[in-house]
């Protein structure tokens, strides 16, 4: 009977390790948010608006076409401490070049209906870093220090991925 009781406590001690252990290998990565469009007031046009009160920067196919075949945009505030980077994410310097991926994000259309939208980027704390515009639904965001995420690429908008995340594009599609 002891032996039984000496199981349970050890089951459950390990599972409740599991939890603790498990849950913080998680913490290190940030989130995505959709916005509430009643409240947020956020709109795509309030972004091209008040453009230079962000880092903005865009991922997308490689190369010259990178600006014609974007995979998305995102806003990150420059007036707090918070900091989102990318190694595969390219700056926006001016305005037209802003406007012209926003057309070009807007005008995509993927073959499972996916449209571009604004989410609110969060750190694992739930601390507020920008705006990812995308029809994307994902990103990946890892912490790389309390005030820093780093942005992982998103290389082909929807519209050029098939299921298997191939490329269309060098296949004329």
């Amino acid at each position: 009977m002891k032996k039984n009781h000496y199981l349970y406590a050890l089951f459950i001690g390990a599972i409740g390790i599991f939890l603790v252990f498990g849950c913080t290998l998680f913490s290190g990565y940030g989130k995505l948010r959709q916005l509430n469009k009643q409240s947020d007031n956020v709109t795509i046009k309030y972004l091209e608006d008040t453009w230079n009160d962000y880092t903005i920067y865009y991922a997308g196919y490689y190369g010259a076409l990178s600006v014609k075949h974007p995979s998305a945009l995102v806003f990150d505030l420059k007036n707090d401490q918070n900091r989102l980077e990318g190694d595969k994410w390219t700056i926006v310097k001016d305005k037209e070049t802003l406007l012209n991926i926003i057309d070009s994000i807007q005008r995509q259309e993927s073959p499972e209906g996916l449209r571009a939208e604004i989410w609110k980027i969060f750190g694992p704390d739930n601390t507020f870093y920008g705006y990812f515009y995308s029809a994307w639904r994902h990103v990946v965001l890892k912490v790389i220090n309390e005030k820093t995420m780093i942005m992982y690429d998103l290389p082909l908008p929807p519209y050029l991925a098939d299921d298997y995340g191939e490329e269309r594009a060098s296949q004329g599609k």
